[in-house]
C-alpha cells in the first residue's frame, strides 16, 4: 500500500492557508457584525467572535493595531472591521485578522469620549469638592497653548487690556496631533514645578473633534486634576466641550472668556476703589458730626453746668449707704452670735469626753471577754496536742523497733518487704533503733504461707 500520496495534517493546513493568503479578495475585506466572547490578553492582543444572526467568525486584533483604537470594544457592540482572512495552523481554523475597527452607528471618537468621561467621573475627577478657587487678583497668569495660534493672541490682548499689572508666562505646548496630549500634560507639570503662576489657562481655539482631541485624552485630564495651581480650561468655542472642561477648576467658553475669568477689569477695580473712598469719607463725616453733637449735648448737661450739686447728692448718697451698711453689719453680727450660742449648746450636749468614757468601759469589757475565750481555746488545743502526741507515739515505728524489730534496705535504699526482692550476694543495710549495719546476703530461704 503506497503512503506517499497521503498528506499530513500540517501539510494540508499549510496548503489551505496559502489558498487563503493568495486570494486577493480575502486580503482587504470589510465586515460588520456583533462582538461576543471578547477578551483582552495581557499582551494587549484582542480576541473575540464576530457574529450576526446566521453565522460567526473568530477575530484577532494584535496590540500594534489595538493600541490605535479610540474606544474600548465590549460584548454586544456592533462594529465595522477592516482586515484579512487567514488560517491559524495550530487549530486549522480560519479567522479574520483585524487592522481597523470602529463602532457601527456611532463615531469612534465620540464613543471614546463617553467611555473616558464615565470612567473619570466614577473616580471623582469631576467632583466639586476638588475644585480649587481662582485667585481674585493674580500677580502671574500662566498660559498653556500653542505660541503661534490665535488663542494666545486673544488671551494676551484681553489680559493686557483688562489687567495690565499682571505678568503673563507662556508655557508652549502642542495642541493638535498625536503628541499633543503628552505635550499639554508636560507643560502643566512644568508650570507646577516652577511655581511661578497663580492661575493657569489651558486651551486652544476651535476646531473639529479630531483637532480638539488632545484635550479629551486621559493623560491631560489627570495632569489637570493633579495640578496644585488652579486651572481654567479654554478649549474651542462655546459649544465645544472636552474632558479637560469637566476636570478643570473653572471652564471658560472661549480663550478670550478664560482671560476675562482669570483677571479682573482694571476699570472695575478703579470704580470700586473710588466708590469705597467716597463711602469712607461719607461715613467719617457722619461719625464726626454725630460725635460733635454728642459733645455739645454733654457740655449742656446738668453735670457740666452745676457739678457741685451733683457732688453734694453723691455725698448724701454715700452717707446713707454707710448707715445702711452699718445696720446690715450689726444685724449680721447678732445673727451669727445667736448661731454660735446654739452650736455651743449642741456641742455641750454631745461632748466627746462622755462618749470616750463609755467606749473605754466597753473596751475593757470586750477585752476581758476575749481573754476568757482565748483561755478556753488554748486549753482545748493543748489537750488535742497531748492526745495527738500519744497517738503518734503509739503508731511510731521506733516503738516497734524497741521491741527488737529492724528495717532492711537494698542497695537502692528501697525498703525490703519480701525475701523475693533479694538474691545471694546482694548488699543490704539493716536499720536498728540505735544505728545501722551493712551486710551481704549469703543465702535465702523462702517460706510458703497458707493464706
Amino acid at each position: 500500500m503506497e503512503t506517499n500520496r497521503y498528506l499530513t495534517v500540517q501539510a494540508l493546513t499549510k496548503y489551505i492557508k496559502r489558498k487563503f493568503d493568495y486570494d486577493p479578495h480575502l486580503q482587504d475585506i470589510f465586515v460588520k457584525g456583533e462582538i461576543s466572547n471578547f477578551k483582552r490578553h495581557s499582551s494587549g492582543h484582542l480576541y473575540f467572535t464576530l457574529k450576526d444572526d446566521k453565522a460567526r467568525i473568530l477575530a484577532v486584533m494584535f496590540s500594534m493595531n489595538a493600541n490605535k483604537l479610540k474606544f474600548l470594544p465590549e460584548n454586544g457592540m456592533n462594529v465595522l472591521l477592516r482586515g484579512e482572512i487567514s488560517v491559524y495552523e495550530a487549530s486549522g481554523q480560519y479567522q479574520i485578522y483585524v487592522k481597523e475597527m470602529q463602532p457601527d452607528g456611532i463615531g469612534g471618537l465620540y464613543l471614546a469620549f463617553e467611555q473616558l468621561k464615565e470612567k473619570l467621573e466614577k473616580e471623582g475627577l469631576f467632583s466639586k469638592q476638588y475644585k480649587k478657587p481662582i485667585p481674585t487678583y493674580p500677580k502671574v497668569v500662566g498660559v498653556i497653548t500653542s505660541p503661534t495660534g490665535a488663542a494666545i493672541r486673544d488671551i494676551l490682548t484681553t489680559i493686557k487690556r483688562r489687567y495690565p499689572i499682571a505678568k503673563i508666562i507662556v508655557y508652549p505646548a502642542l495642541v493638535q496631533g498625536v503628541q499633543a496630549g503628552a505635550s499639554v500634560a508636560k507643560a502643566i507639570k512644568t508650570a507646577n514645578d516652577r511655581k511661578e503662576a497663580d492661575v493657569l489657562i489651558v486651551g486652544r481655539g476651535g476646531g473639529s473633534i479630531e483637532e480638539l482631541w488632545a484635550f479629551n485624552e486621559e493623560i491631560v485630564a489627570r495632569a489637570i486634576f493633579e495640578s496644585k495651581i488652579p486651572i481654567i480650561s479654554a478649549v474651542g468655542h462655546e459649544t465645544d466641550t472636552t474632558i479637560a472642561d469637566f476636570v478643570a477648576d473653572l471652564r471658560a467658553p472661549t480663550p478670550t472668556g478664560a482671560a476675562e475669568l482669570a483677571v479682573p477689569h482694571i476699570e472695575d477695580l478703579t470704580e470700586r476703589l473710588l466708590n469705597r473712598k467716597l463711602r469712607l469719607i461719607r461715613v467719617m463725616k457722619e461719625n464726626f458730626n454725630a460725635e460733635q453733637t454728642r459733645l455739645n449735648r454733654l457740655m449742656k448737661s446738668y453735670a457740666f453746668r452745676m457739678p457741685h450739686r451733683l457732688f453734694e447728692q453723691k455725698l448724701e448718697q454715700l452717707d446713707r449707704t454707710v448707715e445702711r451698711s452699718k445696720r446690715q453689719m450689726l444685724k449680721l453680727v447678732q445673727t451669727e452670735e445667736q448661731n454660735l450660742k446654739a452650736l455651743t449648746a449642741r456641742l455641750s450636749r454631745n461632748h466627746p469626753t462622755q462618749k470616750v468614757q463609755q467606749m473605754l468601759i466597753e473596751f475593757e469589757r470586750q477585752q476581758k471577754s476575749m481573754n476568757r475565750a482565748m483561755d478556753v481555746i488554748l486549753k482545748k488545743k493543748q489537750q488535742q496536742f497531748v492526745s495527738s502526741i500519744q497517738t503518734l507515739k503509739a503508731l511510731s515505728p521506733l516503738k516497734i523497733m524497741e521491741r527488737g524489730y529492724s528495717l532492711i534496705y537494698d542497695d537502692n535504699h528501697e525498703l525490703v518487704k519480701s525475701v523475693t526482692q533479694l538474691e545471694k550476694g546482694d548488699q543490704i543495710e539493716v536499720s536498728f533503733i540505735d544505728g545501722n549495719i551493712q551486710a551481704e546476703i549469703t543465702g535465702k530461704k523462702e517460706l510458703k504461707r497458707n493464706d
